[in-house]
């Protein structure tokens, strides 16, 4: 492979990137879990998020990829499969998880959501996302509004979450509160708004309150960053400002924007996702502080961060960003890929090694080029 770019691709060209991307993914899928395995619960949730996404674009190459079958297979075999979830912070600030997989039950329990729950509520958020991206595939054959009763019984326990800050805390465990739990909890309240008519306005008095409060509460600091959390006093602890912290945030203020018929969330979403550029980047390629060590929570964040860049650029087009999703999926495929077609974590290459987590990150940004090109 090259180590030069040459050409910019077309979006069949990304799309086919994609597919075999996936393939390499899948390598990696536990059936019997319904997991991927070399990467968390939560890292897990945003793999099936990624097969959803790259489903609605391209619902032929969906089926001859299986996603329909994979996205059923996961919410019925995951959510038997009890995990106990253990999370610190290190050093650096960066979150550490680690989960312990325990029996596994032969049949999903009366509620059915049991263990998309844990005491964090931020594996929850991405569970709820996963399934509300599950639902927009709208499953043929099998029926979808299960994906979306899942995601409303997250949205609930997550709901009571109540912060002495305000929002929600990060934890059951933890008096924490921090950003990306309450960005999920916003993203998720305002997806429902979208997606379940007739309980519109419960939903969107959430996240009308959930924004009203994170926009006030210090979290965005002077540079219109997103640092990680509040002190004990609420006030924002200028810990990192992870990628994305800086990404869950676009996408929802993307579904706010559509509840509400308010397009000067965009122009908000925009002023975050141009500082997150400008100040997370080298060389036009975004760059994690944790490189290259960034464990499985940190390599799964980039992605998070494009993924929701794609959904602002659709929203609204520009041309920076469509470029800056291009030239990322450009160095990603020609710099940071092996002759498996395992994607590693350092997108400006050179290749290192891969495990799911990182190549559903690596896949967010060819799913984002394959939509905006």
């Amino acid at each position: 492979m090259s180590s030069h770019i040459t050409n910019r691709a077309d979006s069949a060209t990304y799309a086919s990137y994609t597919i075999d991307a996936i393939n390499t993914l899948q390598t990696w899928y536990n059936r019997d879990t319904g997991l991927w395995d070399t990467t968390g619960w939560w890292n897990s949730a945003n793999c099936l998020t990624v097969l959803a996404d790259f489903a609605v674009l391209d619902p032929a190459a969906s089926d001859i990829l299986n996603i329909p079958e994979i996205i059923q297979n996961t919410y019925d075999q995951a959510q038997k499969t009890t995990v106990q979830a253990t999370k610190v912070m290190n050093a650096a600030g960066l979150p550490v998880s680690s989960y312990t997989r325990i029996s596994k039950r032969a049949e999903i329990g009366k509620r059915g959501f049991d263990n998309f729950l844990n005491d964090y509520y931020d594996d929850e958020g991405w569970w709820a996302l996963a399934m509300i991206h599950s639902y927009d595939v709208g499953v043929r054959g099998i029926g979808d509004q299960q994906f979306l009763q899942a995601a409303i019984d997250i949205f609930e326990d997550m709901k009571k979450g109540n912060s002495t800050c305000g929002g929600i805390f990060w934890s059951k465990v933890t008096p924490y509160t921090n950003a990306i739990a309450n960005e999920l909890y916003l993203s998720v309240a305002a997806s429902l708004a979208n997606r379940v008519p007739d309980r519109k306005q419960y939903f969107l008095d959430t996240a009308i309150t959930q924004w009203n409060w994170f926009k006030n509460s210090g979290l965005i600091n002077g540079d219109h960053l997103i640092n990680d959390g509040l002190t004990d006093d609420c006030k924002n602890n200028g810990m990192q400002t992870w990628t994305y912290n800086q990404g869950v945030i676009l996408g929802a203020l993307v579904e706010l924007s559509t509840a509400t018929g308010d397009p000067s969330l965009l122009n908000e979403a925009n002023t975050i996702a141009q500082a997150a550029i400008t100040r997370l980047s080298k060389d036009g390629i975004l760059f994690e502080g944790c490189e290259p060590n960034c464990g499985s929570d940190g390599s799964q964040f980039k992605g998070i961060f494009m993924r929701n860049l794609h959904y602002l650029q659709k929203a609204e087009p520009t041309d920076p960003i469509k470029n800056f999703l291009l030239t990322n999926a450009d160095s990603i495929w020609a710099r940071n890929r092996n002759e498996q077609n395992q994607l590693g974590g350092t997108w400006e290459g050179p290749y290192t090694n891969a495990t799911a987590g990182t190549q559903s990150s690596a896949l967010d940004v060819l799913v984002a080029a394959a939509a905006v090109a």
